[in-house]
């Protein structure tokens, strides 16, 4: 089955990685991954820095090439080197830490460059759509401006526009919070989660665990380039089972407990 003749409604997953492993020299960074994501869902990845979610994610759509293991994406096994990559790639949309906005065009612009040289689209078409998902993002008043003009968290809700006028069927967000300030923060998830309730696929490498327990249908806490724990958003994040998994989240939920302990015990608290 090829990524246009997958439906929102097949029962096929989205997303299959299987013992997707990643090297960056001697260094082991996905130590054997397996993870599914069906249509409709949202799967939260979680975990310390460094333990490989970012670099998950971007072996998803090959802006990293795996070591070894498979990943199949919307019924076309990306990982095949027969595979036609860039064709998979225009119904993926990827919102980044950073905006990646091109800061010599208009809001506009940035919303419609991809859709013309990539859909073929005409500027009237082009523009007509981008200007609906700036209406979503709540900018539709921006689209004349420049990207300089705008604070982060509205160059991330453009970022996100921009994603969705190439009309994706997965969108992945990687730490799409983690470069604003704390006060832009509820705007840009917001957006993320109103696409959630309209039944976006989505694969949100985050920090945010309110989002990733009220937004998540699951998350997968990573740790050491390992999936250490996958399940229900509620299971993970409310009861999880691993020891690993509640010492990451008592730290983030409570990062003073560490501090407090090491206090307590005469020891230094490590930073």
């Amino acid at each position: 089955m090829s990524a246009d003749s997958t439906s929102a409604g097949s029962t096929r997953p989205v997303v299959t990685i299987r013992d997707l492993r990643k090297s960056f020299g001697e260094r082991e960074v996905l130590k054997g991954i397996d993870v599914q994501v069906h249509a409709g869902e949202v799967v939260c990845v979680i975990g310390p820095s460094g333990s490989g979610k970012s670099t998950l994610l971007r072996c998803v759509n090959l802006l990293e090439q795996p070591t070894s293991g498979t990943v199949e994406l919307l019924g076309a096994e990306v990982t095949d080197p027969d595979v036609d990559i860039d064709r998979v790639r225009t119904h993926v949309g990827m919102v980044f830490q950073q905006f990646n906005l091109f800061s010599h065009r208009t809001v506009l612009d940035n919303c419609t460059m991809a859709q013309r040289t990539v859909l073929r689209r005409s500027r009237a078409e082009a523009e007509r759509v981008a200007l609906a998902n700036l209406e979503r993002v709540g900018l539709a008043d921006r689209a004349r401006a420049m990207p300089a003009q705008l604070s982060g968290g509205q160059q991330q809700r453009v970022a996100i526009a921009r994603a969705l006028s190439m009309d994706p069927q997965l969108m992945l967000f990687d730490e799409p919070t983690s470069a604003l300030d704390p006060e832009l923060v509820g705007d840009v998830l917001g957006v993320m989660r109103d696409l959630a309730d309209a039944g976006m696929t989505m694969i949100v490498v985050t920090h945010e665990m309110a989002f990733a327990r009220e937004v998540g249908d699951r998350v997968v806490f990573m740790d050491d380039g390992q999936v250490v724990e996958d399940g229900a958003a509620s299971q993970v994040i409310g009861a999880p089972r691993e020891e690993r998994t509640r010492t990451f989240l008592q730290r983030v939920l409570d990062p003073t407990h560490r501090h407090d302990t090491a206090r307590a015990s005469g020891a230094p608290a490590q930073g």
